[in-house]
């Protein structure tokens, strides 16, 4: 989150100040947290899931599903909310999915679910936050 491409973009210190310790490392450092860990992955409240550093919607409650990869997933974004990027680390070539509004760290996205759109959006459980309806 070095460039300003992000409406909502801010430093480091910024983040480091207003983050956990767990979640500075998933959005900011692009960590992952353990799979099947996350208080999201098993969460099927009706709602919508929010980035954590900067509350920008994300994902509604209808497009989550159960994956069994360990991890939050969901077949579909609400429209304008995820930037895609390119990720060829740790030997693998990946789309990272980043929020559109902070450029947050969410996971990544894969074109092996089951659902009718064929997309499963890994998320961090770390990385958002929900918001009942």
């Amino acid at each position: 989150m070095k460039s300003n491409i992000f409406p909502k973009q801010a430093s480091d210190k910024y983040w480091k100040e207003n983050l956990s310790e767990e979640s500075y490392r998933i959005l900011i450092e692009k960590g992952t947290e353990p799979p099947f860990s996350g208080k999201y992955n098993l969460h099927f409240e009706n709602g919508s899931y929010l980035c954590k550093a900067c509350e920008n919607p994300l994902f509604k409650s209808g497009q989550k599903f159960d994956s069994g990869c360990g991890w939050p997933s969901f077949d579909d974004a609400i429209k304008g909310s995820i930037k895609n990027i390119l990720d060829k680390s740790h030997g693998m070539t990946r789309t990272e999915i980043v929020c559109n509004n902070c450029g947050g760290h969410l996971g990544h996205v894969f074109n092996d679910g089951p659902t009718k759109t064929g997309q499963r959006y890994c998320v961090n459980s770390l990385s958002v936050d929900f918001k009942k309806e």
